[in-house]
């Protein structure tokens, strides 16, 4: 999933863009207006053109791109230097099939680099703006880092509520309400459906009609505890289904199953707490 985010770097913002927390390609626009507003485009050309330039971004290309055309790039290499050449990011993707360099159109649109190349062009912009650039890039790495820390812990905690789940089912005897005679006689098309009538008492499709303006489905609104539950009840309908039980068999054991859980889940107190830190 693709994420745009900024830093600012002495009153310049320059935009991230970030892919699953990897593979950072960094706007050469927003480090080119830190030299120039009105002349960015100009100011990256500038730099392209040159030959240690070309040579970096192409050994770039080589190290990290299998489809990379380096017939072409020994041409634009040889043609670097001349007072006549000029070479613009588009020409240079097209005619090697970079991926080291990308160009957007649009909201956040220009000239995006992979954050290696972003960091030479930043020393080639300024020294100093280098070392300010790098500091708040690093800045934003460590948040995302702090942000994937707090995930993590979620998934422990929801680990320690199964957990809970367990030691409740050996504790308690509950008895559940029963899915009606006529959900049980249905065949359902999909497993998931059977799971969504296990849990929520109703098929996808059969909550999109008692809920039609809404923009998501059946399981986007479900609450923590039935996501909690839901993953539960995918693990055993798998183990069910390859010991050959019937889909009524399993439908009526996964409706108890879900009833238990979903009781001991909203009695327990680290789901509470959960919810009010969110």
């Amino acid at each position: 999933m693709k994420k745009n985010k900024t830093i600012n770097v002495q009153g310049t913002e320059i935009i991230v863009l970030s892919e699953n927390n990897k593979d950072d390609y960094i706007s050469l626009t927003g480090i080119a207006r830190y030299r120039d507003s009105e002349r960015s485009d100009y100011i990256l050309q500038n730099w392209l053109r040159n030959r240690s330039t070309i040579e970096f971004v192409g050994l770039w290309e080589q190290f990290n791109n299998p489809n990379f055309n380096s017939i072409e790039f020994d041409g634009i290499k040889n043609q670097a230097g001349a007072n006549s050449f000029s070479l613009t990011p588009k020409r240079w993707i097209d005619a090697t099939n970079a991926i080291g360099l990308i160009s957007k159109a649009g909201k956040y649109g220009g000239t995006y680099a992979h954050r290696d190349i972003a960091f030479e062009f930043a020393s080639w912009i300024s020294p100093e703006f280098k070392f300010y650039f790098i500091k708040e890039f690093q800045r934003l790495k460590e948040e995302e880092s702090h942000r994937l820390n707090l995930e993590w812990n979620l998934q422990r905690t929801i680990s320690k509520i199964n957990y809970r789940i367990h030691t409740d089912a050996v504790k308690e005897n509950l008895i559940p309400k029963e899915i009606s005679k006529h959900q049980s006689s249905i065949v359902y098309a999909s497993e998931a459906d059977l799971l969504n009538v296990a849990l929520f008492g109703k098929t996808a499709m059969q909550w999109k009609n008692e809920n039609p303006d809404s923009k998501g489905n059946i399981r986007d609104e479900a609450s923590i505890e039935q996501l909690v539950v839901l993953s539960n009840l995918e693990s055993i309908n798998s183990v069910l289904i390859r010991q050959t039980v019937s889909q009524k068999s399993r439908l009526t054991q996964l409706n108890e199953i879900a009833i238990t859980q979903m009781k001991s889940l909203l009695a327990n107190t680290n789901i509470k707490k959960l919810k009010n830190n969110k």
